[in-house]
């Protein structure tokens, strides 16, 4: 069992929300402040290759290609770090697939604070906009923490969160998702263009720049967001990408230590 450490901090100190909690966070965590616990101790967690030893890693917060355009604090190195109950469920979910002829393709998991805390200087620094074209062309960069992309707490940081994608063992390639990891915008919601509840594909795309996505871009994203949640993860509304295990072990717990094998 996780020896909490850390010592119980406010954060949250601004009412904003995070792209998924991803760069990101549940805007309902940030309507206001909330005691909650920090903790440096890395005693529950696991490297997820030494779990689900198919998945393969992207982790763009170590690269340069990422909404900032630099490496994020606290990742140290290009691993991906997860909860043990998180990881084992991941696995279900990676062998479910694997005869399906997929495996899966991790962008991000395990996030720390500091990292989360890189984000928030970057989304007060009107004047960055490297990355704009890639992955918010139709924002201006004032509006991020408004509309919740950007946060102070992300769900990441509790270490029972993933942002991952479908690698097609067929084609070789990525499965096309219709959309990239991290695009700020509806296009990365995924009711678009059909019902997530149904895996109806509709058509109905809100774009404001008139994007769509065919049947075969939602059904890919589908056939992720079903295995996931068949496995104990529930998926987060704004991201296709985004899942968090439902009966995370530490809701309350924001770990410290930085991205690096264990």
């Amino acid at each position: 069992m996780l020896r909490i450490k850390g010592l119980i901090i406010i954060l949250g100190i601004l009412a904003c929300g995070i792209f998924s909690s991803c760069t990101h966070s549940n805007k309902a965590v940030n309507t206001a402040p909330k005691e909650v616990i920090a903790s440096d101790d890395t005693s529950d967690f696991v490297v997820i290759t030494e779990v689900v030893p198919d998945v393969l890693l992207e982790i763009r917060y170590y690269s340069t290609y990422n909404f900032i355009g630099s490496r994020v604090d606290g990742y140290l190195e290009p691993t991906a770090l997860l909860t043990r109950q998180a990881a084992d469920s991941l696995r279900a979910v990676s062998d479910e697939l694997k005869e399906q002829g997929y495996r899966l393709k991790i962008y991000d998991a395990y996030r720390p604070q500091m990292a989360v805390d890189h984000f928030v200087r970057w989304g007060v620094d009107l004047a960055d906009t490297l990355m704009k074209t890639y992955f918010y062309p139709d924002l201006i960069k004032d509006v991020l923490f408004d509309r919740g992309y950007i946060a102070r707490r992300s769900s990441h940081s509790r270490g029972s969160t993933v942002d991952l994608t479908l690698f097609d063992m067929n084609t070789e390639k990525e499965a096309d998702m219709g959309g990239t990891f991290d695009w700020f915008g509806p296009e990365s919601h995924p009711d678009f263009g059909g019902n997530p509840e149904t895996g109806q594909y509709t058509g109905k795309c809100n774009s404001p720049q008139g994007r769509t996505i065919t049947p075969e871009q939602f059904e890919n994203r589908m056939i992720l967001r079903r295995a996931m949640m068949r496995h104990g993860f529930k998926p987060y509304n704004e991201e296709w990408w985004h899942f968090t295990l439902k009966n995370e072990p530490y809701p309350d717990t924001y770990f410290t230590f930085p991205v690096q094998h264990l």
